[in-house]
């Protein structure tokens, strides 16, 4: 007697990088005996903050929230977002230094991101000013704050405003530390049994391969998460964030997750030790 099919729900960001990583799974594609997919959208920074609750079976965070949920939730191999010498910008309207950045008013999205913890690394003292990520650009070109710390396709498109870049995060992380900077996790509830964590982590490794190998089709798919932006830097936003690194992230990615949350540890802005654990 077949066992019955199990509901996950999947959340994941509106963004276009995680659309095409879920592309053959949201539209059916790649399929299971043992799972049904369900899928909820919703930003980064509230999908870390119901990853504290629990609340989904498989969900999208950032390596920030990892500390914060670990009593809840394992990693996954696949569906990382790694910014290999490049990741999240710190913009500003007149041109200067990143020496500059402290005491400065910054906008960030969210305290539970990896952009924010980076930047904290980087520059520990700066006045923050939460918003959503969307509004930042307007903020900074707006005088409301000295600064942004950009994430998402904003990384691409905030000089047609006339921005300047005053600091890349992920070529900083990669210069002082040799290790890519990783941003973005998937994880699973850890009460799932080990079958249903190894079809899920199947099934996430499949479908990212899925829209390596079928690229056109899965970016088609994905514009229309992209607000608004350029068919051309969409793909290259997606290019930046899907990668090699994204379907198995090997040795490497989890040995940058652990620097990177010692780092955060050490300097008191993580409250506990944190040790990466991956399911397979």
């Amino acid at each position: 007697m077949n066992s019955p099919v199990l509901e996950i729900v999947c959340a994941h960001s509106p963004d276009s990088d995680d659309a095409f990583m879920f592309y053959a799974l949201a539209t059916k594609k790649i399929r299971s005996r043992l799972v049904n997919l369900r899928h909820v959208l919703d930003d980064i920074e509230t999908l870390n903050r119901k990853a504290t609750e629990g609340l989904y079976e498989l969900t999208a965070i950032s390596y920030h929230a990892y500390p914060y949920v670990a009593d809840k939730y394992v990693l996954m191999s696949s569906g990382s977002s790694v910014g290999d010498g490049y990741g999240p910008l710190v913009v500003s309207c007149r041109s200067f230094g990143p020496e500059e950045l402290k005491g400065k008013k910054i906008a960030i999205p969210g305290t539970m991101t990896t952009a924010f913890l980076t930047l904290k690394l980087f520059q520990p003292e700066f006045e923050q000013v939460v918003m959503p990520f969307d509004k930042i650009i307007d903020a900074v070109k707006n005088y409301e704050v000295d600064a942004g710390l950009i994430i998402h396709e904003g990384q691409l498109t905030y000089g047609h405003g006339g921005l300047h870049n005053v600091i890349d995060l992920g070529k900083w992380f990669r210069g002082k530390y040799n290790l890519p900077l990783p941003l973005g996790a998937n994880a699973l509830r850890r009460n799932l049994s080990p079958e249903v964590k190894s079809e899920c982590s199947r099934l996430m490794r499949e479908s990212i391969q899925y829209s390596l190998d079928h690229r056109e089709e899965a970016l088609n798919y994905a514009m229309q998460f992209a607000r608004d932006l350029d068919p051309a830097l969409a793909e290259q936003f997606v290019g930046m964030y899907v990668n090699h690194h994204t379907i198995d992230g090997g040795e490497i990615v989890p040995r940058a997750a652990q620097k990177l949350l010692d780092l955060g540890f050490e300097a008191g802005l993580i409250p506990h030790k944190t040790t990466v654990e991956i399911a397979h």
